[in-house]
């Protein structure tokens, strides 16, 4: 955001969603927004396993449920779950899964490293 913007608003009905490593994303703040941090609604059935070096993810479940691999654990997944995910750790997720993920610092689209 430029410094005289005061906030941002933006709906995710408005937001063209594309293929990315999890599954479908909507980024609703974006890295070139400037704002401290991304927020992604993404729709996941199966993500490819990958990790980021600079990027800190928090995921919310806003509904569905399923399963997420952490390095060498595994978890379920379901509404109203929140996992943090520290740089570094390998992980994916699937099931039938809408979340919303906040990523920090921004710029995690150019820190996505795939492992399959």
């Amino acid at each position: 955001m430029n410094p005289s913007t005061i906030f941002l608003r933006r709906d995710v009905a408005d937001v063209q969603p594309w293929a990315e490593t999890c599954g479908q994303i909507c980024p609703l703040l974006e890295e070139k927004d400037e704002a401290a941090a991304e927020v992604h609604h993404l729709q996941i059935t199966n993500a490819k396993l990958h990790y980021h070096q600079r990027t800190d993810e928090i995921y919310y479940v806003l509904d569905g449920q399923g399963r997420m691999r952490l390095d060498d654990e595994e978890i379920e997944l379901h509404k109203d779950v929140v996992v943090y995910v520290p740089r570094g750790v390998k992980h994916k997720a699937w099931g039938n899964l809408k979340v919303l993920v906040v990523c920090i610092p921004r710029g995690v689209l150019n820190d996505v490293h795939e492992l399959e």
